[in-house]
């Protein structure tokens, strides 16, 4: 093991990045801005809902479940990161490595199957609203999110759990942060089984998430092409837009960070590129989907102008 038998077999280093003493605390402040951005859009977004009865509505309450996941997932990534950039000695239990990478992988599927749940829940709104009532009720959007998370957690935990069994003969990180991947580089065994479970996972989480979202808006633009009636079409733009705009903002920087794996010789890159597919979605969904739906940005205003000027 070289070098790394003068650590302990429970902790490792990370050794992914190395930043010029003159840029940390330029960096620190620029993620501890970031985050408190994040930290304030996504639950005075949630606070607005819960308080607000009238947006006790399915639309909504699906919505709920992407401010959630946003806040599990940056806060488990970034202050670690935050201190590992301030810090001269950037070491991390083993335990804690993986729930980080759980964490992250957890964070990166539920969006997509959260997403797809909400594409569900305008294509019922739109091409069937007259049985929307009966169709997207409490006990449909409960069972939705749950199988939104199950389904997420229990693709990650096989992933996870695979790395997990793998002996290790490592105690470096080459990595900013602890993923998968990280993980099972770690070890010496064969990993073939978790490249080939990892691949089938990747494959499976976009098929389900493209084709899903895909189906839903296709059959929507139908419906809208058909009838074509004004207000038909002025209500899916009005719905879909702000939908559309967070799934594609995810899926790019997603796919850039998946691009960026396989192109070794550019690690800041894509230490940036993960750190971006974090943060980016986190800042930006309560901005579009609160100024795209006019009930939730109505809210919003009227809970601003309260604060600014209480009289």
């Amino acid at each position: 093991m070289g070098a790394n038998s003068t650590m302990s077999a429970d902790f490792l280093e990370i050794q992914g990045f190395h930043i010029a003493p003159p840029f940390r605390y330029p960096l620190f402040f620029s993620l501890l801005l970031v985050y408190c951005s994040l930290l304030m859009s996504n639950l005075g977004v949630l606070l607005i809902i819960f308080r607000n009865s009238s947006l006790h509505q399915p639309m909504y309450l699906l919505f709920c479940n992407l401010p959630v996941n946003d806040l599990i997932g940056n806060t488990v990534l970034l202050p670690r990161l935050m201190m590992h950039i301030v810090s001269g000695e950037r070491y991390i239990s083993y335990r804690q490595c993986v729930v980080q990478a759980f964490q992250s992988h957890t964070f990166g599927s539920a969006a997509h199957m959260i997403l797809v749940i909400m594409a569900i829940d305008r294509y019922v709104a739109i091409c069937h609203p007259l049985r929307y009532v009966t169709v997207m009720t409490n006990r449909t959007v409960t069972g939705l999110s749950i199988a939104a998370w199950g389904v997420s957690v229990v693709l990650v935990s096989i992933l996870i759990g695979l790395t997990v069994r793998l002996s290790r003969c490592r105690n470096v990180i080459q990595n900013a942060y602890c993923d998968n991947a990280t993980l099972f580089k770690l070890s010496c065994d064969d990993v073939s089984i978790n490249n080939i479970y990892g691949l089938f996972f990747t494959v499976l989480l976009f098929t389900c998430s493209m084709g899903g979202i895909a189906v839903t808006y296709i059959r929507i633009a139908l419906l809208c092409w058909v009838k074509k009636n004004k207000e038909l079409n002025r209500r899916a733009a009005q719905t879909c837009a702000s939908h559309l705009v967070l799934y594609l903002i995810m899926l790019c920087s997603g796919f850039l960070t998946i691009i960026l794996h396989r192109f070794p010789k550019y690690p800041y890159l894509r230490q940036i590129a993960y750190v971006l597919f974090h943060v980016v979605p986190a800042n930006l969904n309560p901005i579009i989907y609160g100024l795209q739906t006019k009930l939730l940005r109505d809210s919003i205003m009227y809970y601003v102008q309260r604060r600014v000027s209480p009289n």
